[in-house]
């Protein structure tokens, strides 16, 4: 194996090196910060100067054992706002750390690590949050699991159902806890649903539908942030999972990912003439 050999900046008696963190939310917004006193522009990106964003003691190994790091940062801008971590906006996001010279941003970064964010935990005006390396796929398991129900989800590549008409517009015009009423019946079946914001301080947000009685829907969760009424939402139909709805309802019996008369484990309690 060859080893690159250090950047000459990294090897001055005075070094001029910066942190930089390239976080990526899953609805696709990026953002860029760094330690450094002022702004730096890296790849098209700026890098905002957060001098309360720093990374705990690093340690690297070729062993093949899921690394984790504690980020630790201030909340000191609406780059990282304390609403959108209790909103769940920042679980997931994919963060890549590095160190580059400030005097010359436009030279190769060196890559300390790079993962997703996992559990965020506010600590009063400051959060920390622990970073997820990659060897944690490995623990995901090699095969599927055999289940009654289907183990795809409505749409995706296993399932194959399009889901262009099976989504609708609504607006809802009121909220109380988990409940919301909206502007007219949702057509179709919502329940196992989804319900997504598309304005106001929830844009993004999504929440599961585990039930609809008309117009009034009830959500998994409430609302993390307050609701400006009437408010634009896309609500996405669901699927209960069973082989008898995969072929009546959608025909799709084919690509129904369960084992629906496979005999359980019952069977070994049963009795000969019972």
């Amino acid at each position: 194996m060859v080893i690159a050999a250090a950047p000459d900046w990294l090897c001055e008696e005075l070094v001029t090196l910066a942190w930089c963190w390239r976080l990526a939310r899953r609805d696709g917004v990026v953002i860029g910060l760094t330690s450094h006193d002022r702004d730096l522009v890296i790849d098209g990106i700026v890098y905002r100067a957060a001098p309360g964003m720093k990374p705990s003691a690093i340690e690297t190994s070729d062993s093949l054992d899921a690394a984790t790091m504690d980020l630790e940062g201030a909340i000191a801008s609406e780059a990282i706002a304390a609403r959108d971590l209790d909103a769940g906006r920042w679980d997931g996001a994919e963060l890549v750390l590095f160190v580059t010279d400030w005097t010359a941003p436009d030279a190769a970064p060196i890559t300390v690590a790079r993962g997703s964010l996992g559990a965020i935990e506010r600590r009063g005006a400051a959060f920390g949050a622990e970073l997820q390396g990659v060897t944690r796929m490995l623990d995901r398991p090699v095969c599927p699991a055999t289940s009654p129900s289907c183990r795809a989800h409505l749409g995706d590549r296993a399932c194959r159902v399009d889901l262009a008409p099976l989504t609708h517009r609504r607006r809802v015009i009121a909220v109380a806890g988990r409940t919301v009423t909206l502007d007219s019946v949702a057509a179709g079946v919502m329940a196992f649903g989804e319900l997504l914001w598309l304005e106001g301080a929830n844009c993004g947000l999504a929440s599961p539908v585990i039930g609809a009685e008309g117009a009034v829907l009830h959500l998994a969760e409430a609302p993390p942030l307050a609701v400006a009424l009437p408010a634009r939402v896309r609500l996405t139909e669901g699927c209960d999972k069973q082989l008898s709805t995969c072929r009546t309802r959608f025909a799709n019996s084919v690509n129904f990912r369960g084992e629906a008369h496979l005999p359980g484990n019952d069977l070994l309690t049963r009795y000969p003439g019972g």
